[in-house]
This record gives C-alpha cells, structure tokens and sequence, in this order.
C-alpha cells in the first residue's frame, strides 16, 4: 500500500500482463466504504469506486471497471463487482480510486476524489481468514472494506418473484416507497450487497419485477448459503429508511412454492415494542432456476461469427497519396484503418470455418461510370465480395484505394442493412454476423442508420464502428445504447448490438506502439460480443447443439 501523503501512478491505459501460464482462478471482488470525505455544500457525496490494475513489471495502470454511482452516501455499499482473474504467480497490484460523481462527465480526472487503497490481490486473498480486508484510504478519509471470493463456475439462473405485503407506513404524506437489498453471506460470517431491486412508488403491497440473477452472484452456487433481504423505503437524499428485513436461502425459495410469505421485522421496533409482529410481510409467488448457456457453450455446438468489413472512402480522408491522408499507406506500415481492420478481424476470423470475408467500402465514385456508391465489393467483382482470410482483405482495401475516387457523404444505413438481409436468412442460431465500419467522419443519414440499427436488433447481428481521425464524435455516441436505448419512429431497440469506438485514444495509450494499440482496442470492441450473441439466442429460446454439426458447404458465403 503506498505511504501516507504519496500519490500514486495516474490510471492510465495498458494492456494486461502476459499470458498466464497455468489456469487462474477467477475471483470476484465486492467494495463498500465507510466515513467518506463529503465534497458536497448542500448535501453527501455521491461516491463511485474505480479499479485498475498495474500492469506487470511496469507504472502503467489499465481501468478494469467501475461501480454504480450511491447518491448522497459516505457508507456506500456498491452492487457493482469486478471480475478479475488470480494467479498465485505473479503480484497483481490492484488501486482502487474513490470519487464524488457530480457530473456526466466519464473521466475522474473530471470528479473530486474522495482518496484512494493501493493492495495486492495476494495480500487480499491472504487476509480472507480475518474475512474481509480493510484498508484506510489515503488522500482522503474513511476506509474501504473489500471482500474477494472465488467463483463457482455454475451456469445456473435463479428467477425470483417477490411482492410485498401490508408494509409499514414510513412517510407523513403517501405511503411508502420500497425496495428491497439482498446480501449474500460470505464464507466467514460476513455479507456482501449483490443485488436492488427497483423502487415501486407509493404502496404498502409493492409487485417488483422478477429477479433473474445468477446463482454464483446470489448464493456463489450454493443453495443453502444465506441470504439476508432488507425491505426500504426510498428517499430522494440517500436516508432511506428500514422497513424490515429476513433471511432465506436459495434452496428455501425453491422449495417453499407459491405465496409463501417472511416477516419483515425491524430491530428497533421488535425491541421497543413487546406486542410487535412483524413490519408487514415478503411474499415469494415462486421461484425457480435453469441453467443458462455459454458463449462458448454456442461455439462448440458449431455456431459461426461471420465477420463484414465495410471501409470509408469519402473525400474527407484525404488523398490516399499523400502522408496527411487518413488513408495513406506505407509498404508494411499500418494506417489506422488497416489497424483497426487487424484488431477486430484477427479475434474472430477464428471463428469462422473457412475464413471467406464480406468486404465492402461506401462514399466513393466506382468504375467505369463514376457514380457515387455506398455499397461496393473492395474486391473489384460486381457479383463475390468475399475476401480470403484478413490478408485478403487488407488487399483488396488497398486495391480499392487505387481504383476508386473518395467522394461523399458518409452514409451508414446501406452497409447495416446489407448485413442484415443476411442475419434475417440465418436466424437458426448457427450463425451470428458482426459488422466492422470503420470511418474518418460524422454521419449524414442518421435517421435511416438508426432505423437500420433497430431493425438490426431483431436479427443474430452487432455492428462495431470504430472511428479514426481526429473529427469530434460525440455526436454519434448516441448509436451506442450504454446510456440511452436507441429508438427510430417511436421504435425501440430490443438490443444492445452497437460498440462505438474512437481509435485515437487507444492510439494514445498505446504509446506509439500499433501492436499494443492494436490489442487494446480488440480488447474494448469485442468484449460485448459474447453477452450480445447470448442476448439474442435467449430471445428466440435458442440453445447450443451437443455435437458439432458440420455446416452445408455454402452456409457462409454470404453475398
């Protein structure tokens, strides 16, 4: 841990260690803190807890992720986890960096910090027999308590239906507004916030929505683990009050059936009050659980990722032959294009049996008539766009360069929609499409690539676009739903199938290095991949195949 009145290495991007060379163990750690620093005049701290992780050997730290935001709370408990991998091998020096979140912005350099913990993993892992480690925060006040456990590798979902029942009142004016926290028991007697439900307004008989939630974050996989439920009512300033709570356990809820109902008792009242019952009642109308497939579970079942490329040639890239283009190209030296063609397509070209690619470019003027097309083959032919392997398409983007006129404007909606006459063919769950742009500009038919985008959602496809250059984009980060969901003609997404990158900032981490940018940059883009495939194959209650099932000859040869 560092010293008192030292500052630690800023967070800065880079990559992780190197490759481990035996299994690691995959932990999960759970932070709450305890007696913040309040930055604010007229009320607490919003405090969120971010945590990097040093990179092995160097000062360089890369953000692993960050909890959700606790409004007006100097004793937070996030539900909020990080996932990291254990290797008893190696040190891996965690920092785990505290900030007063009081504006939209992404960044902490942008937030007031409330201090920050330098630990090992090991030291952590080691301190589990005292059952949790605490750690005084330096640069500020309080402490931060962290809990890591390891986790089950059980693929089981529990689905959990709770109501409320004759709760206290707790307001003077309306009734209450609950909600309920679950808190799993650790292995040494303690427990640990995994889960809120959302608040129902002004009722005494609150109906949540159901809870569907693995069971390695419920219960780490084990149904008899306890499970403590706390029932609030919610208020605007942090201060929600106790209603009640109880304990249960999983095995109990999935036994009980329907309408089985806990006391919710409150400590304060139960002591105070001879004649108290309870605060009211938590009903569970039923419980169950089933076991959700992998990722990975698809791909051995023989489910293919088809990879299309489509590439920007409008005029604002520049002249292909001169260095200040975005295009320009030295003989074995990466532009940003090609940079970010390799990242993405060197990950999944292993996914896809025979390595035929969809190769497409928009925004030039095409031979032999010069008309401005938004859909062409970067291959040349009128009838294949297919690419062998990502050499071939690297070729056939060069090719391109020398043989089209960058023109204009940057239009989206073709490509997507190109795709996606695919993704409708091959919605038996043997198939997924993931669509690369890659573009220097700001899009001119926004409306018509949002209604694409939703109606892409419906289909087995995501779309990576990956913006190069120095444009200021922030315009379309609305295509990316991580804070909005995405709508056209009162039309919503049913999903998240959108990652929108800018290159210049893993340029920057990267160092100078198109290798290491490279990777961090795959590493960002196709994290969501998985979770976004699974999504749409438990939309059409899709699951794996047992035995790999050879695909028809043709099957990937999309046109």
């Amino acid at each position: 841990m560092a010293a008192h009145g030292m500052t630690p290495p800023p967070p800065m991007g880079g990559p992780p260690g190197p490759t481990m060379s035996v299994p690691a163990t995959l932990v999960e750690i759970s932070v709450s803190a305890h007696n913040l620093r309040n930055r604010d005049t007229f009320s607490k701290s919003d405090p969120v807890c971010v945590l990097y992780i040093k990179e092995t050997g160097q000062d360089k730290y890369y953000k692993v992720g960050c909890t959700e935001q606790i409004r007006n709370n100097l004793n937070p408990e996030w539900v909020n986890s990080f996932d990291l991998e254990y290797r008893f091998e190696e040190r891996q020096i965690l920092l785990f960096r505290i900030y007063d979140w009081d504006n939209e912005s992404r960044s902490g350099k942008d937030q007031d910090s409330l201090g920050f913990v330098e630990v090992s993993l090991g030291e952590i892992m080691g301190n589990m027999g005292e059952s949790h480690c605490i750690k005084s925060l330096d640069g500020g006040s309080g402490t931060l308590k962290i809990i890591a456990e390891e986790i089950s590798n059980t693929k089981e979902i529990i689905t959990i239906n709770f109501i409320g029942s004759d709760l206290d009142k707790k307001d003077l004016i309306g009734n209450s507004d609950p909600f309920l926290i679950f808190h799993r028991s650790n292995d040494m007697d303690d427990y640990t916030v995994v889960h809120k439900t959302e608040v129902i307004k002004n009722t005494l008989n609150p109906v949540w929505k159901p809870i569907v939630i693995p069971a390695r974050t419920l219960c780490a996989g084990d149904h008899n683990r306890s499970i403590w439920i706390e029932c609030y009512d919610y208020d605007f300033d942090g201060g929600h009050d106790l209603i009640g709570e109880c304990v249960t356990n999983v095995k109990t809820l999935l036994e009980s059936g329907t309408n089985f109902a806990f006391h919710l008792i409150n400590p304060k009242k139960k002591a105070n009050k001879s004649s108290y019952k309870d605060s009211g009642s938590l009903v569970c109308k039923g419980a169950s659980s089933h076991v959700e497939p992998s990722f990975l579970d698809f791909i051995r079942g023989g489910t293919q990722i088809h990879f299309t490329v489509a590439v920007d040639f409008t005029k604002s890239n520049g002249d292909p032959k001169t260095p200040t283009s975005l295009h320009f190209r030295k003989h074995g030296v990466d532009n940003q294009y090609s940079l970010a063609i390799k990242a993405v397509g060197e990950i999944i070209q292993d996914y896809d049996s025979d390595k035929l690619f969809p190769a497409l470019g928009f925004g030039a003027k095409i031979p032999p008539n010069w008309e401005v097309s938004n859909e062409f083959y970067l291959n040349g032919s009128h009838e294949n766009p297919y690419c062998q392997g990502l050499e071939g398409i690297l070729w056939a983007y060069e090719r391109s360069l020398a043989s089209v006129r960058l023109y204009g404007p940057t239009k989206f909606a073709p490509v997507i929609n190109h795709v996606a006459k695919f993704a409708k063919a091959y919605q038996d769950g043997n198939s997924y499409f993931v669509l690369l742009i890659v573009t220097d500009g700001l899009i001119k038919d926004l409306p018509a690539t949002k209604h694409a985008l939703v109606k892409a959602s419906y289909l087995p496809m995501s779309v990576i676009i990956v913006a190069v250059g120095n444009e200021d984009f922030s315009k379309m980060e609305i295509l990316d739903g991580d804070d909005q969901r995405l709508s056209s003609d009162g039309k919503y997404a049913v999903r998240d199938i959108v990652q929108f990158v800018e290159l210049r900032r893993h340029l920057h981490k990267g160092g100078g290095s198109n290798h290491l940018s490279q990777a961090l940059l795959a590493k960002e883009v196709l994290a969501e991949i998985p979770r976004q495939m699974l999504s749409w194959m438990k939309s059409r209650n899709i699951h794996p195949r047992d035995p790999v099932v050879p695909l028809t000859p043709n099957m990937n040869r999309i046109r």
